[in-house]
């Protein structure tokens, strides 16, 4: 599977969802167990966008632990033109590797420790609320229990927070 840099897609995409009035409406979605390490990924991304960012009416940062299917209701009140789903997915990368994956290529993948696929939550969420849904997958190098995150997967979690953050205070 071919796919651009996950910054260069994500930056696309937000400009394509774009409006002359209004900068896209997001849902950030931060997946995974912070008590199983990288599986954390998700959520740290979340956490430090909450301490970096002020409350927005175009921003809704949800730490949804393992159970997203569980924010449905959040969602469709807030009415997102997209669903950035964060979590840990293996895909045979190096450690702390980020990759857009579009909702059509979120099927091949393993990701966490989520009981509903990610695939059928990204499809129906995209039936549902009319959203573009897409996955960043940060490649985890353990996901052992009480365990913290490594320092590649750390790293990832840093920059992709830093870089939505850009995103997002420059569309203000």
């Amino acid at each position: 599977m071919s796919l651009p840099s996950w910054t260069e897609a994500l930056t696309t995409t937000w400009q394509r969802l774009a409006r002359a009035d209004r900068p896209p409406r997001v849902a950030v979605l931060g997946i995974g167990n912070a008590l199983n390490g990288d599986d954390g990924a998700g959520p740290a991304v979340v956490e430090r966008l909450q301490a970096t960012l002020p409350p927005r009416p175009d921003l809704l940062l949800l730490d949804c632990g393992v159970a997203p299917e569980n924010e449905t209701g959040t969602l469709r009140r807030f009415a997102p033109d997209l669903v950035l789903l964060l979590d840990a997915a293996q895909m045979d990368a190096l450690p702390g590797t980020v990759l857009w994956i579009p909702r059509e290529q979120i099927a091949g993948l393993s990701a966490s420790t989520h009981s509903l696929p990610l695939s059928l939550l990204a499809t129906y969420l995209q039936a549902e609320l009319g959203c573009t849904v897409a996955l960043l997958g940060i490649q985890p190098a353990s996901n052992e229990t009480g365990s913290a995150l490594s320092a590649p997967v750390r790293a990832a979690v840093q920059t992709v927070a830093e870089t939505l953050a850009g995103l997002l205070l420059a569309s203000q």
